[in-house]
């Protein structure tokens, strides 16, 4: 039978390499739509609780993987040998950067040298992971083509970018719509189809080198605009002008404007990684990519306009930063997710130590935190530790957090995510905003009158 013939009929046999944030949930897509799925990793944990029917990852109910697992739609394994009974072969393995900011692909390679082993005919392979235009055709292909195994006859060979948004309850793998681009047409083409029987939309482009192009495009958009807004917090905290209130005004224009936000600093494994594989491709070609530098620049120093916010409400109480007791509040790098990866928390929180703060935290999702200091437990969040603490800084804006509570129980509030929004009237000069002059400071004109 036809490769095409198995995935229309979902008699193919589906394999996904790396079982984390992306590979879980597509996983799950793919047992949901009839196919049988085993799924590989190296670490032997996240084997041995998907072979439970126990699911770690938060956009992955456990009882919806349990049934999957108990039916035998779903398996996991460490055992690469699998990849020679299976059709198709998804990617989904981690691609950081190295210390000096180049792409890290020894996740990928090691992938593709499992797959190689046990490459046949017929067989899809599919790179998932984020990387640099040209990775698939340059590096994998070169990899696994051979003489009597020919890209785009004897196997195919595809990019399909993920677009998982850990957390996001309404856009999940499913209705996200799915970019394909293959070697050849033919690749494409069954990329297409064997995401078409589990994504409700596939959007099918030119090359793979186009569809790596479109995941960069993507995450270096919202760097660049978070950047802009990041930006703006500091041009209106020298203007004596709320960001927020300008940004939801400017968002009332019904064309031309998109509303981004400021925040403490970037986070995840996409946003603050995947423009510097753009840029690092493109220093090969005499091209320097300025935005994206500029971009990484001003984010980069967000976690230090933060501790500064902390050290002026500090000094307005007539205290130092060094010996104050300072709880941060979310140290995950998102709203309801546990994910630490690039956390801008974890830099707030080695800047305040380092300036000889006290500090402690509290994050529903994560009970324990590993710093370059050491290991540190979370707190509970309660009236007690609460009002032992000489700033509070909200650096997570979880749902769980009872903010007009928290605010009452502080003495000084640090507030990154524009949670407390509609209670600084009620609690004076106890909030300090990131975007917003101090509510000590005195008005602008003021000021200049006094100067």
């Amino acid at each position: 039978m036809q490769l095409s013939e198995k995935l229309a009929s979902r008699k193919a046999k589906l394999g996904v390499i790396g079982l984390g944030y992306v590979g879980l949930p597509l996983s799950v897509e793919m047992a949901e739509a009839g196919f049988t799925v085993v799924g590989i990793d190296a670490d032997g944990r996240k084997v041995e609780e998907i072979n439970a029917g126990r699911s770690y990852i938060s956009d992955v109910p456990t009882e919806v993987l349990a049934k999957h697992v108990s039916e035998g739609r779903i398996s996991a394994t460490t055992d690469t040998s699998v990849l020679a009974t299976v059709d198709a072969v998804s990617i989904c393995v981690p691609t950081p950067l190295s210390k000096t900011k180049d792409p890290d692909v020894s996740y990928i390679l090691d992938a593709v040298a499992s797959i190689k082993k046990h490459l046949h005919a017929g067989q899809l392979i599919v790179l998932e992971s984020t990387t640099y235009p040209g990775t698939t055709d340059e590096l994998i292909r070169a990899e696994l083509e051979t003489d009597k195994l020919k890209v785009g006859r004897e196997f195919f060979l595809a990019f399909s970018p993920e677009r998982i948004d850990p957390g996001n309850r309404t856009h999940g793998t499913r209705n996200t719509p799915k970019v394909v681009g293959g070697i050849t047409p033919r690749c494409t083409e069954l990329a297409a189809a064997l995401y078409s029987q589990f994504i409700d939309r596939v959007v099918s482009v030119s090359s793979a080198r186009t569809a790596e192009m479109v995941k960069l495009l993507e995450n270096t958009f919202r760097s660049v605009n978070i950047a802009l807004v990041n930006e703006l917090a500091s041009m209106c905290d020298v203007l004596g002008v709320d960001a927020y209130e300008v940004i939801d005004a400017a968002a009332t224009k019904p064309f031309g404007f998109l509303p981004f936000y400021p925040g403490p600093g970037l986070g995840g494994h996409c946003i603050p990684i995947d423009p510097h594989y753009l840029a690092w491709k493109l220093k090969a070609h005499d091209f320097t990519a300025r935005f994206i530098g500029l971009a990484a620049e001003v984010n980069l120093q967000m976690p230090h306009l933060v501790v500064e916010k902390i050290t002026a409400g500090l000094n307005h109480q007539g205290r130092p930063v060094k010996g104050s007791r300072v709880l941060a509040l979310g140290v995950a790098y998102k709203r309801d997710v546990s994910d630490m990866r690039e956390s801008p928390a974890l830099t707030v929180i080695k800047l305040l130590e380092d300036r000889g703060a006290r500090v402690t935290y509290h994050d529903p999702y994560v009970p324990e935190l590993i710093l370059e200091s050491g290991s540190m437990a979370g707190v509970p969040l309660t009236e007690e530790n609460l009002r032992l603490a000489d700033c509070v800084v909200i650096l997570t804006d979880h749902g769980a957090f009872d903010i007009p509570w928290i605010v009452s129980c502080s003495r000084l509030i640090v507030d990154t995510r524009n949670s407390t929004r509609g209670l600084e009237g009620r609690f004076g000069e106890r909030i300090l905003k990131l975007g917003a002059p101090a509510p000590f400071a005195p008005p602008l004109a003021l000021a200049a009158e006094s100067a």
